[in-house]
């Protein structure tokens, strides 16, 4: 298999798609080396994996700070003498009105789901680059390619993502570079995000849609696994992924 002994990051490793994404490629030979900003999380998660026989270590990060993404990347060389993907997974989803006016939350989004990402290919790239091969995943959202009353910011960092990813793929096949990319667009999967949702009406909504449809982290972390497992000259680069229930 391809994913075995590939070194992969993950961002926003501490719960949801990026813990179930590291508990997955660990278990299949990857090496995996896991960021987030919960030390204490990280900590057990790394722990878990090392009892199961896996290999992964982890480095507090702030994707919003360009050194801090970049120290992760140097950790990860460091540690591992090399570097495959990078799994660009950090966000939030602050939904609410754009009447509403949370300009803080709006930059806040953009910093984590656009800037993050972004950081985290300014980090990699170099190394891609130079080696003529590696991959960026990143996860975008339904949002990402669907508009939804009450997510215009949301869905406009995750529409940007998606459109970053299909140029770094075009790009790089005009370069001769071979650096593939992958973008998932998860619909209802249920993970904390909604706890980044401040406005009570749509955290309401949000939470009974997901309660009635919801499925779990890891039908993201299996799709993850496909596109990485797929021979290097393969690059399988958009997923949508819904649970069977959802309109």
């Amino acid at each position: 298999m391809s994913v075995k002994n590939k070194v992969i990051i993950i961002t926003g490793a501490s719960s949801g798609i990026g813990e179930a994404t590291a508990e997955l490629l660990a278990s299949n030979g990857a090496k995996v080396v896991l960021a987030a900003r919960r030390e204490e999380r990280l900590s057990k998660i790394v722990e878990s994996i090392k009892t199961e026989g896996g290999e992964a270590s982890y480095k507090v990060t702030d994707v919003t700070k360009q050194e801090s993404v970049q120290k992760l990347v140097d950790f990860a060389i460091e540690k591992y003498g090399k570097l495959d993907v990078i799994f660009n997974n950090a966000g939030i989803m602050p939904t609410s009105p754009i009447s509403s006016l949370q300009v803080d939350e709006w930059k806040k989004t953009v910093d984590i789901n656009l800037m993050g990402v972004l950081y985290g290919v300014a980090a990699v790239m170099p190394i891609f680059t130079q080696q003529k091969h590696g991959q960026i995943i990143t996860t975008s959202s339904v949002a990402g390619i669907k508009s939804f009353a009450g997510s215009g910011v949301y869905g406009a960092t995750k529409f940007a993502v998606r459109n970053l990813m299909e140029v770094i793929r075009m790009e790089s096949a005009q370069e001769g570079t071979n650096i593939r990319t992958a973008t998932l667009y998860p619909a209802a999967i249920n993970t904390e995000l909604l706890d980044t949702i401040t406005n009570k009406a749509a955290k309401e909504r949000m939470t009974e849609h997901y309660n009635k449809v919801g499925i779990t982290p890891d039908a993201v972390a299996r799709v993850v696994f496909f596109a990485i497992d797929q021979p290097e000259d393969v690059n399988v680069n958009e997923f949508t992924i819904y649970p069977t229930k959802q309109v």
